[in-house]
């Protein structure tokens, strides 16, 4: 769609391989037109968009961008027609975030797409977009969203001045309370607005400082898990891999675990009812060593006395430990006093994306993990490609991926629910770190599955895979919500992608030291 012009890398390395970007000819124009606007903020709030004086304007696409606008597009024309095939009535169904957004691209690189040759195309859909039937409404997200998609384009060519003017408009027609597509383009119009304001070094007073992250910063635990039980992924994660801690140490009397990212603990207290439940092989003594920042010390000292009481009313020997560093260049094999006849499990819930920016704290930790040799190793990640290093394409991705996200919110959560509000706080945040920074700034840098093992593979470290057992809990929690249909847990090689609707949102791994 666009074409990147800022001054950066082609690769992006992290250890030995790299995540490489095809970059299409600077120098090749498009004879395709998108319409933008250039007239001053619109006084109704309730302005047409297709009402808006424009000029038309001639822009580079990337082939790359038009791959992943391609793929997208095709998807949610398959999801529609198959939903279309299976409607039990004649009523037509609403269409999600996520296909309005996808259509929005898809429409605006087919205005793009007569220029390359036969062999790359955007597919239209048989039928067209359009005997999709929108309703009026839709059909403005669609436009509006289209503004967005132009907006992040001025932004690539740094056409700052006339990215603001489509970014104003996007926000005038867009709140963090309105439609799940107006609260998409909200926050991402936000995070544009703010590379903008880095870019040319001039700071609107308090734009840095939003709701969004007062809002964070006064979640306290309670919150957090009122959050977190809504949503059916977290729990489905969580007990797959806590079934798969509790297969590898069957045996085993002494249990450590070693969570890098704690948070509430939630994942501890539900292995704690796992080990309780033994009928053989008691458990002399349960361990949880917590790893993380001197900054979150407060919060990670109050999971551990939640912890510690609710292993009290369990009867079960329970002892808990802080690891905290300034920096996790800081942490040695000693800071974990591991015990001799110990079964030792790592658990890390979407922390190592974190440190695909500061590879020395990559490289320092894995050497740890490798000392230690866990019996296995849990990972949770997500399931997605925002590590580019190329903005336009990472704006896509995270665009794509976050529209399906709010779907997820938007069906699990009620509109004016706290829970919806803080949960979309904190992919607001994701959304402004992936769009809106770059450099060591920009520690939100998800990879896929595929992109781990390559790395992985360095450690010698090798997939354990999930027994039947695993995957059955995983389809039994997710039946347990309303709407748990719509989560569908797939394979991957031994790794178990969760989706939403079909779209690959999370990945949980299970590894061990060879």
């Amino acid at each position: 769609m666009f074409n990147d012009h800022q001054n950066q890398q082609q690769e992006f390395e992290v250890g030995n391989f790299m995540l490489e970007e095809i970059n299409f000819d600077p120098f090749h124009q498009p004879t395709q037109q998108f319409q933008e606007t250039i007239t001053t903020w619109p006084k109704n709030h309730n302005h047409k968009l297709s009402s808006i004086p424009t000029k038309p304007l001639q822009n580079n696409i990337s082939l790359s961008s038009l791959e992943i606008l391609r793929n997208h597009g095709t998807r949610f024309m398959k999801n529609i027609t198959n939903t279309k095939k299976t409607s039990l009535d004649n009523e037509q169904e609403k269409v999600s975030a996520e296909g309005i957004i996808r259509v929005a691209g898809t429409r605006y690189a087919q205005k793009y797409s007569s220029h390359w040759n036969d062999g790359f195309s955007i597919p239209t859909h048989p039928y067209g977009f359009d005997q999709w039937n929108f309703s009026e409404e839709e059909n403005k997200d669609v436009e509006l969203s289209q503004f967005l998609f132009a907006a992040a384009e001025k932004v690539s060519f740094q056409q700052f001045e006339r990215a603001k003017k489509l970014l104003f408009y996007c926000q005038w027609n867009s709140s963090a309370t309105g439609n799940s597509v107006q609260r998409i383009v909200f926050h991402f119009s936000q995070a544009l607005l703010e590379r903008i304001e880095k870019e040319t070094r001039r700071f609107t007073k308090g734009s840095l400082k939003n709701e969004e992250s007062e809002l964070l910063r006064k979640m306290d635990l309670n919150k957090s898990l009122l959050c977190h039980i809504k949503i059916p992924f977290n729990q489905v994660m969580q007990f797959i891999g806590i079934q798969a801690i509790v297969e590898h140490v069957v045996y085993d009397t002494r249990i450590h675990l070693i969570d890098l990212d704690i948070k509430s603990g939630v994942q501890c207290i539900a292995l704690m009812q796992a080990l309780i439940e033994r009928q053989d092989f008691m458990v002399e003594i349960f361990k949880v060593t917590a790893v993380g920042l001197n900054s979150c010390k407060n919060k990670i000292e109050e999971t551990g006395k939640n912890l510690a009481s609710f292993a009290e009313s369990l009867k079960l020997p329970f002892l808990y430990k802080c690891v905290l560093v300034e920096d996790m260049m800081e942490i040695k094999e000693v800071d974990f006093e591991i015990e001799e006849n110990e079964a030792v499990a790592v658990y890390s819930p979407y922390f190592l994306r974190s440190l695909i920016s500061r590879q020395d704290c990559m490289e320092n930790l894995m050497r740890v993990l490798r000392y230690i040799k866990p019996s296995i190793m849990i990972i949770l990640e997500m399931e997605a490609s925002h590590n580019s290093p190329s903005f336009v394409n990472r704006f896509m991705e995270a665009l794509f991926f976050y529209s399906a996200f709010f779907d997820v919110v938007e069906t699990c959560m009620k509109e004016e629910d706290d829970c919806r509000m803080m949960t979309e706080a904190i992919l607001s945040a994701g959304i402004r770190n992936i769009v809106g920074a770059e450099g060591r700034e920009r520690n939100v840098r998800n990879v896929k599955i595929d992109v781990w093992r390559r790395f992985f593979a360095r450690y010698r470290m090798v997939e354990s895979g999930f027994s039947e057992a695993c995957v059955y809990q995983g389809e039994l929690v997710a039946k347990e919500f309303v709407y748990g249909k719509f989560c569908n847990v797939e394979k991957n090689g031994k790794c178990l992608i969760l989706g939403w609707k079909g779209t690959p949102m999370h990945s949980i791994s299970a590894w061990r030291f060879l």
